[in-house]
């Protein structure tokens, strides 16, 4: 059993101490705002994220696991601090680094024996150096110390299957020892482990994140291509991704990426290089062509409905960002709604779990207890989340509540021909029926449709 304090208890930080507890740790993680802590202890997670409030309730019972807000006692036996804090993106893109700087101060000003730091929030490059520099000149007295970088690589949704059974670990730090000591704390999770020196490893994380977003931002401008062509981007993505070069993985055409760490990293990644003189073209389109995907969705409401969307009524379905979360930083829908009520629109929506998220920040929408409601007396609706719930609706209750049967599949979750049989006019993402063009496609095991996707 080893000795891990953990400075900050959202998304990651609150996972990251659950599961070392998990695994026979003893935890102690602080938080210094009250209200998250004492709900804590109570069993009241900030979070959604499937069955974390159960290994969380299992480790406070066994006493591996604790929560606090004072610093004396988080670190009071620790061998090892995570700093697990916010970093937000800054007016330029840049990543605020605001908490990080008040975590290693607030480590520094406590410690009172050597420690080995952990930045597992993602950092600009350079980060650690910095880190370092900032325990060292706010100690009172020398105390010996390492920082060792350990970037994160949780996916919102299955947080705890990608902490428990990760890909690799990456470690990067100029103490050998102290890198080796931070290997040995992550040994039963039996994956690869990466030691380098700490920029590589903070670059690590930025590179991994920006290659993701540039999968989904490139299978969206072939889904575009594929629409003007009548071909089906579905297909066109199975059949790039059986080339194990490729891999199937983040080849989803659909509205773009969102949440809290592609939008963020890309922008932070594209101000560190512009920073040093270099031109982050790639970068910049794959933010622009996931902007652009946004707007797809509401030129095809226009291609349906009209120009002019004052009075209509639009059902959004789904409100937060990918399924099996709560989070809602930078989700599609805001933006499409945004768009929408712009352009005179209204909005209703549902989503399984983010209904109080999306009270604070989408007040203008109307929020519904179901799907069914949403779509009651609804000119269109627009899948914008793809959660298990909407892809077994009953379809005739769909149509019948409707005040037109128009559906834009923001996701791909429905397949043309059986949307056409219900009796909708249906258009998905580069899903290659091209009936304005004129041109009639071959089944090829399909019915053949024709309809405009």
């Amino acid at each position: 059993m080893r000795s891990i304090a953990v400075v900050g208890v959202g998304y990651v930080g609150l996972v990251t101490g659950a599961c070392f507890a998990d695994l026979g740790n003893k935890v102690v993680a602080l938080d210094i705002i009250e209200e998250r802590v004492e709900n804590l202890k109570k069993g009241i997670l900030p979070i959604y994220e499937p069955g974390l409030s159960e290994i969380v309730a299992r480790n406070v019972d066994a006493g591996r696991l604790s929560f606090t807000t004072s610093y004396e006692e988080a670190l009071a036996e620790a061998e090892f601090v995570f700093i697990c804090v916010g970093t937000p993106q800054g007016v330029d893109g840049e990543a605020d680094l605001q908490y990080v700087r008040s975590a290693a101060e607030s480590i520094a000003q406590t410690m009172d024996h050597s420690l080995i730091v952990i930045n597992k929030s993602t950092v600009p490059v350079g980060t650690g150096d910095w880190v370092s520099d900032i325990v060292r000149e706010t100690q009172s007295h020398p105390i010996p110390f390492s920082v060792v970088s350990c970037p994160e690589f949780l996916r919102e949704g299955s947080a705890l299957v990608d902490f428990m059974n990760p890909d690799r670990t990456v470690l990067g730090s100029l103490d050998q020892d102290a890198a080796s000591e931070v290997a040995h704390l992550h040994l039963p999770l039996r994956a690869p482990i990466v030691i380098t020196d700490l920029r590589t490893a903070e670059m690590i994380k930025y590179a991994s994140n920006a290659f993701l977003a540039t999968k989904i931002s490139f299978i969206n401008e072939i889904a575009n291509i594929c629409e003007a062509l009548g071909a089906d981007v579905k297909e066109v993505a199975v059949g790039m991704g059986l080339d194990k070069r490729i891999g199937r993985f983040f080849l989803d055409a659909g509205v773009g990426y969102g949440g809290s760490c592609f939008p963020k990293d890309v922008s932070a990644l594209k101000h560190m290089a512009t920073v040093q003189g270099k031109h982050p073209q790639l970068l910049q389109a794959v933010v622009d062509i996931n902007g652009f995907q946004r707007k797809i969705v509401v030129n095809k409401l226009r291609e349906l409905l009209g120009d002019d969307l004052s009075g209509k009524t639009i059902g959004l379905l789904g409100l937060a960002f990918k399924p099996n979360t709560d989070d809602m930083r930078e989700a599609p829908a805001i933006d499409i709604a945004e768009i929408l009520f712009e352009a005179g629109a209204k909005c209703k929506g549902y989503d399984p779990v983010s209904m109080k998220h999306a009270a604070q920040m989408m007040p203008n929408v109307v929020l519904c207890n179901s799907p069914y409601e949403v779509a009651e007396g609804c000119d269109a609706l627009v899948v914008i989340t793809e959660w298990n719930e909407f892809k077994n609706l009953d379809m005739e209750r769909i149509y019948t509540a409707m005040k037109r049967p128009i559906i834009i599949d923001g996701r791909n979750i429905y397949e043309p021909e059986m949307m056409t049989e219900h009796g909708f006019t249906y258009r998905g993402i580069g899903r290659g029926y091209n009936g304005a063009s004129g041109v009639e496609l071959p089944s090829n095991g399909r019915t053949g449709v024709t309809q405009t996707s």
